[in-house]
């Protein structure tokens, strides 16, 4: 079997920087160390590095009594998952709503915001709220993170706190910046042209009970991509639409929690490679995941993540016989295997461990893409992180 082994040592995660009156600084650094042993999916040529951090520093500044502006900037190095640099995270004007009738609150952000619709969405950047450093694939996709993570646009949120019930209601519309790094990772480098997100149009309800014990949740997205084609160009005009639904549970006792959520996304494109061409399919998946506390300050964790590319094609062969075999079965699907520890070893201070199993590569890397030849069907994953908890982590 085919094995990549990570190891990160989150190093500090920089407490309140500046806080006077309305305005407030924050931040977090996380660093490691990780390998990959028969597998390009985060490290090349089985060698051990540090691509594995995780830099942020947020702001927070009050303009009035209901309005404030709050940003993140954030470095990422997460080897071959996603593409390493700095990158605006997020940065709105969020303006509460007083006055709403029937005890509702309400928000409004303007501005680059952080998707709010998925469980561990509006936190994803944040290593010390995450169970593992690598999230599951079948919903966080990392090949896609930067533009599924936020959007600019516009987002409402609204909850209401009951005797009973806590109901959270969540809408968005925007758009993300697809970079050349992203286009190459959907249509493969010999793509030469601009491929643009039209929109992105998101909606979330949230429940739990006023014990706060369970979180169900359920979300939609209906998005649109568009590819214009460069004057040398292999790829021609084309489209691509993409819908998704989704459920969310949680459930939280006294020494252990549940988490998990359920998928199922159609993406029907038309164009791009050839006049003519036309794929429509069906995606779904999950995944879930249990975490025991064992006294205070140590935990475990086992999870379960799967993902289907086409859910008439379950074992991949239909995908390999229409490709002459150029894409093998195992790109149809992708099955996760996880273990954890974590220690809180001190206050804002945390050793986190976690070893993946992962079988196929459907989330590895896109089906557009046919430059298949160096990842392999079958990887071990291994994480640890060691992490400083700073204060003031995100303003939303």
């Amino acid at each position: 079997m085919n094995k990549y082994i990570a190891l990160a040592f989150g190093m500090i995660s920089m407490p309140v920087l500046a806080s006077q009156g309305d305005f407030s600084w924050h931040g977090y650094v996380s660093q490691g160390v990780t390998q990959s042993n028969g597998s390009n999916f985060i490290t090349d040529d089985n060698a051990i590095t540090g691509e594995l951090t995780e830099v942020g520093l947020n702001g927070y500044y009050r303009i009035a009594e209901n309005i404030s502006v709050a940003g993140q900037i954030n470095y990422l190095d997460g080897g071959n998952r996603f593409e390493q640099g700095a990158r605006l995270d997020y940065l709105f004007i969020d303006w509460k709503l007083p006055d709403l009738p029937g005890k509702w609150q309400g928000q409004v952000h303007i501005g680059r915001f952080k998707n709010r619709h998925w469980l561990y969405s509006v936190t994803r950047d944040v290593p010390q709220t995450r169970y593992t450093s690598v999230l599951p694939q079948s919903v966080y996709f990392d090949g896609f993170r930067d533009v599924a993570l936020g959007s600019n646009g516009i987002q409402t949120s609204f909850s209401h706190y009951g005797a009973q019930n806590i109901w959270e209601l969540n809408w968005s519309y925007g758009r993300s910046n697809i970079n050349d790094s992203q286009r190459d990772f959907l249509l493969g480098d010999e793509a030469k042209g601009d491929i643009k997100q039209d929109f992105v149009h998101q909606a979330s309800v949230f429940w739990q009970p006023a014990t706060m014990t369970w979180k169900l949740g359920a979300s939609w997205l209906s998005s649109d991509f568009r590819y214009t084609p460069s004057q040398n160009d292999n790829r021609i005009a084309g489209n691509a639409d993409i819908e998704r639904i989704m459920l969310s549970a949680q459930y939280f006792a006294e020494s252990w929690e549940v988490s998990a959520e359920l998928i199922r996304e159609v993406q029907d494109s038309k164009g791009l490679f050839f006049p003519g061409f036309a794929s429509k399919r069906t995606g779904e998946g999950g995944f879930f995941q249990f975490r025991y506390l064992f006294n205070n300050n140590v935990s475990g964790l086992i999870g379960y993540d799967t993902y289907i590319n086409d859910r008439s094609d379950r074992d991949g062969r239909q995908l390999e016989a229409m490709t002459g075999g150029v894409i093998p079965a195992y790109f149809g699907y992708q099955d996760t295997y996880t273990l954890g520890l974590r220690w809180d070893i001190a206050p804002k201070w945390r050793l986190q461990g976690e070893y993946h199993w992962v079988e196929g590569a459907t989330r590895v890397v896109s089906l557009l893409n046919l430059d298949v030849g160096n990842v392999v069907s079958a990887i071990d994953v291994l994480v640890l992180r060691a992490l400083d908890e700073g204060s003031g982590i995100f303003h939303h």
